[in-house]
């Protein structure tokens, strides 16, 4: 059969380490599946690329990620760059732009043998790549943010149609495959044209899909959602920053930024990339977390899988172990205060961490805390969902 052309590529930082990593444990895994014919090509990108070629993405990288099916891309450290390039979009930005990959699946679960926040948690963010208030990438030449006058600076949201429908049928696919639920998330209270137009079209998009749950959210409430219930929600559609803020929030209550993995889709290629920076301050050193990059890459071969119809490549997953060889992700407790408050000795009714300080506020302006408190969540309501069953012996798949 015709190998499956993968390229790596170091990056900065950490990079190098975490990304050779990876490639070690894919390699084992896939001795143990003949069948599958995978080619390697290693290319530069960062400060590697600009000491030999100038460049921290030199122009024939593109041509060559063309010609393969996917790609693992290593953090990149693009704030260090010499001043010249500090201007121009970042070899990631670059990447996802030119092949239009408009899709960033972020998934959250729980990682068997690692703390977490939170216990109950498993979800997809389903993040717009290309458009909204991201400037760098939001517009066909140049960018979105202006500087008129001194003191005065301007950007500008781009928000279509398109974009809009593409991720969403990206979402709902995806939730097809697990608990059939989609939540949008927006601001429309406040951005009506933009956001508003994100809303309308993904309830639209909805419609083609009527065994999918569909439900909407502004972002500051699906925050403090995500914070108090995060196992209420399946797969989160939402526009470009919306999508970078929540992913990394939903991250670390699953366990850390540093196992957060992901990929930058499109309809004809994959990119797998942490969601975590490259860390120079540990470089070198034999302690950085190749975890994230390597569920990352994880989910590159499942989307390889789908894409291609392979079963084999989906059922490269390595086994999951989380083992004390790099330092804690974390230093303990890793449980915040106000997530496990301690047991109340007196007999008063227990109310959300917190009222304590919010009753006396609402008192002295003349508001009634018994109808906050009526319309808390109690602590012990149950997810419309059953509990994600643990992952046993490998890494979860989100499609």
């Amino acid at each position: 059969m015709t190998p499956y052309r993968i390229a790596a590529l170091n990056g900065d930082g950490i990079g190098p380490e975490i990304t050779q990593a990876t490639l070690s444990v894919l390699e084992a895994a896939l001795k143990k599946h003949p069948e599958l014919q995978i080619e390697w090509l290693r290319l530069p990108m960062g400060f590697e690329a600009i000491e030999r070629h100038g460049h921290p993405l030199p122009p024939f990288v593109l041509p060559e990620l063309q010609n393969c099916h996917g790609w693992i891309l290593g953090p990149h450290d693009c704030a260090s760059y010499p001043e010249q390039f500090q201007s121009e979009l970042n070899p990631s930005g670059t990447i996802r732009k030119h092949f239009d990959l408009y899709a960033n699946l972020q998934p959250a679960r729980k990682v068997p043998g690692l703390s977490s926040v939170v216990e109950a948690i498993d979800l997809v963010i389903a993040r717009e790549n290309t458009e909204g208030f991201y400037a760098d990438r939001n517009m066909h030449w140049g960018t979105g943010e202006f500087l008129p006058v001194p003191g005065v600076a301007l950007a500008v949201g781009v928000f279509t149609e398109k974009a809009a429908e593409r991720i969403a049928h990206s979402a709902f696919q995806l939730a097809r495959s697990r608990r059939k639920s989609v939540s949008i998330v927006h601001k429309a209270n406040v951005l009506r044209a933009t956001t508003g137009l994100f809303l309308e079209t993904c309830r639209r998009v909805g419609g083609q899909y009527p065994e999918v749950r569909v439900d909407d959210y502004h972002i500051d409430a699906m925050a403090a959602h995500l914070v108090r219930h995060p196992a209420d929600f399946d797969v989160i559609v939402t526009t470009n920053m919306f999508g970078d803020i929540l992913s990394d929030l939903t991250a670390e209550l699953a366990g850390s930024l540093g196992t957060g993995g992901s990929i930058n889709a499109g309809d004809q290629h994959a990119m797998a990339q942490a969601i975590h920076g490259g860390a120079p301050d540990i470089a070198g050193q034999g302690i950085a977390n190749p975890t994230g990059l390597l569920r990352s890459s994880v989910l590159l071969f499942q989307w390889l899988g789908r894409q291609h119809n392979d079963p084999a490549l989906e059922a490269v997953w390595p086994k999951r172990s989380i083992r004390r060889s790099t330092p804690p992700l974390r230093p303990e407790p890793t449980r915040p205060t106000w997530a496990a408050p301690p047991a109340r000795t007196n007999s008063r009714k227990p109310f959300s961490p917190g009222f304590e300080r919010l009753g006396p506020f609402l008192i002295q302006r003349g508001l009634n805390p018994s109808w906050f408190v009526s319309h808390l969540r109690p602590e012990s309501a149950t997810s419309r969902f059953p509990p994600p069953v643990p992952a046993r012996g490998r890494l979860p798949r989100i499609f």
